[in-house]
């Protein structure tokens, strides 16, 4: 039977979960909104919905996107679909509080309009659980400070595509000691450029390579109390 034939309101919920996270894998849009409507139908808690359903399927998503058997184009199909199915349930989890990961503050440094990689980020950590605060492009020091004092997150993510506008990132960390915020963040770094040693030589917490490592990475700090 091929998934236009499939009959989704006939799956039990185990298979319907399941069917949920190949749907995701495939970038199936309309397929997840009619599975996240059909759980929320059965009595299905909103934030069930989303950690078995859509977190759980987009980290199958991360491990073969790290892994290189999935390539940006296929993942950003995949993160469209989770936002969908998001969209839905974003409301529902207001009204319920239910429960997030962290908060991360992103943007793309001063200098540089290259979003891509940024936007592949703040849809996977979203599908992580994640509440995520994007500043979007050519984010210069002050409002990265205004947005840390605003929202206090527990991660703030810089990504920059040029090496001339690598350097901008320490400015943005420099100016988080003087301060006197840099010890209540835990500062993520990458962009096609960006490696671990300069990472180090910025004074990041960690260099991430991809959008899969990032939610992983992400994850790890946080666990291991890097947030003082």
């Amino acid at each position: 039977m091929s998934d236009a034939d499939l009959d989704l309101t006939a799956l039990p919920d185990d298979e319907l979960i399941s069917q949920i996270h190949q749907d995701l894998y495939d970038g199936l849009k309309p397929e997840v909104e009619e599975a996240v409507h059909i759980l929320l139908g059965r009595g299905w808690q909103p934030y069930d919905v989303l950690t078995q359903g859509l977190v759980e399927g987009m980290r199958i998503v991360g491990v073969d996107f790290r892994d290189g058997i999935l390539f940006v184009p296929e993942v950003l199909l995949a993160a469209n679909a989770m936002k969908a199915g998001m969209a839905i349930l974003r409301p529902l989890l207001i009204a319920t509080g239910a429960p997030k990961l962290g908060k991360m503050v992103i943007g793309t440094v001063k200098g540089d309009i290259h979003d891509i990689g940024k936007n592949l980020v703040c849809m996977m950590m979203e599908g992580a659980g994640f509440e995520i605060v994007d500043l979007g492009i050519n984010t210069d020091v002050g409002t990265f400070l205004d947005a840390l004092r605003t929202h206090r997150p527990d991660i703030l993510g810089m990504s920059a595509l040029l090496t001339t506008t690598m350097p901008y990132m320490k400015i943005v960390i420099d100016a988080l000691k003087t301060e006197g915020l840099r010890d209540d963040v835990i500062v993520l770094v990458g962009g096609a450029p960006v490696n671990e040693a300069f990472a180090q030589s910025v004074g990041a917490d960690a260099y991430c390579r991809d959008a899969a490592v990032a939610v992983e990475t992400a994850k790890r700090l946080l666990t291991q109390g890097a947030r003082a």
